[in-house]
């Protein structure tokens, strides 16, 4: 029998946020969504529903939300049978049952949905009632908003306002280890972390603690597993909580001192990268590879980070070059010329790209 994701660790932690990541399917929306109905069951203390975009959670999507739970028979058994599904209407959830065609709603819904896209609409409403917040998804590689952080914190400080009482659970399956929610919250451990480990963080004197779970694969693997048994690397996300990591060109040739006409440097996210243009006489390239030592002249060597320097050689945008090198180095990322020692540096620079591209 497969055994899937239980809050039971976690919440042992009594942490303010909660963020667990881990394979697909392995039932970690589902434990947050139980949990928050058996909230609402017991005390009317009610769930606020965050995704990035309000298409996240409108129409289909936002009906089909506790339809696991409605086939569990979960929400017929917290409930005593008093209520056997949930009705969506306009960003809201009500516990409902049918009496032969008629459908009857409970009068105050258990969970309201916010999109982070859209914040600044719900800053104007109360919602005293919310004790816990589901961020589902916030993982992604399809690129973040631009100060998203932000702009969740906004969300939160809409639901919180001046309480204390407020649990937050968010929740990502691994798509993409460099995720800038990793750097704003200090959670500086997460790329060394195993599957079935839990890091809390704490701030100073603040009372304020994150836990941070990477959840264990499902301890026999998931049935569906067998329709994933591909040869392909990127397919461990789904069925073993791997992350996922895109497979990129390699090194089209030896490289000798000759070959390299110019260095730069790549800093992001904590990585440091070398780029070697390579001149191999039928044609260049650059090859990245990981700078294993400190560069020795950071004042005058050029440098490419999302961090502000005053020097002139440092830049923040490798793909908006103005002065003729700079035109020349974001020549070869625009004609696909760009190889890479492993995956994981081409993971990071493909990370990079993005944040230059947002």
């Amino acid at each position: 029998m497969v055994k899937f994701y239980s809050l039971k660790n976690i919440l042992s932690k009594n942490a303010r946020y909660n963020v667990i990541f881990g394979e697909r399917s392995n039932g970690k929306t589902y434990s947050v969504l139980k949990y928050a109905l058996e909230s609402y069951v017991k005390t009317g203390k009610q769930l606020a529903i965050v995704r990035r975009w309000r298409e996240d959670f409108t129409g289909k999507r936002g009906a089909s939300m506790f339809d696991s739970l409605t086939a569990n028979n979960e929400i017929s058994r917290l409930t005593g049978g008093e209520w056997s599904g949930v009705y969506y209407f306009s960003s809201r959830w009500y516990l409902c049952r049918h009496d032969g065609d008629k459908r009857i709603t409970d009068e105050k819904p258990f969970a309201y949905g916010f999109a982070v896209s859209a914040g600044e609409h719900d800053k104007s409403t109360s919602y005293p009632d919310i004790t816990t917040i589901l961020f589902d998804e916030f993982l992604t590689r399809t690129g973040y908003i631009p100060d998203e952080f932000v702009l969740f914190m906004n969300v939160v400080s809409t639901i919180v306002r001046h309480r204390t009482d407020v649990k937050i659970f968010m929740l990502g399956n691994t798509v993409n280890k460099y995720c800038p929610y990793f750097n704003e919250m200090g959670l500086t451990h997460i790329k060394e972390m195993k599957p079935g480990s839990i890091d809390v963080y704490k701030y100073g004197e603040s009372e304020l603690t994150v836990a941070v779970e990477y959840t264990a694969p499902a301890k026999k693997g998931k049935g569906s597993d067998i329709y994933f048994a591909f040869n392909n690397p990127k397919l461990q996300m789904i069925t073993g909580g791997a992350w996922e990591i895109d497979i990129y060109p390699h090194c089209p040739m030896k490289i000798l001192p000759r070959h390299i006409i110019f260095k730069y440097y790549i800093l992001f996210d904590g990585d440091s990268l070398e780029c070697d243009i390579v001149n191999g006489e039928e044609f260049m390239f650059t090859f990245i590879h990981r700078k294993t030592t400190v560069i020795k002249d950071p004042e005058n060597e050029v440098i490419y980070s999302p961090e502000f320097s005053p020097y002139p050689n440092h830049h923040r945008k490798i793909t908006k070059g103005e002065s003729k090198l700079e035109k020349k180095i974001a020549w070869f990322f625009k004609n696909d010329k760009v190889y890479f020692s492993d995956n994981e540096v081409g993971e990071i620079v493909y990370n990079y790209l993005k944040w230059c591209n947002q």
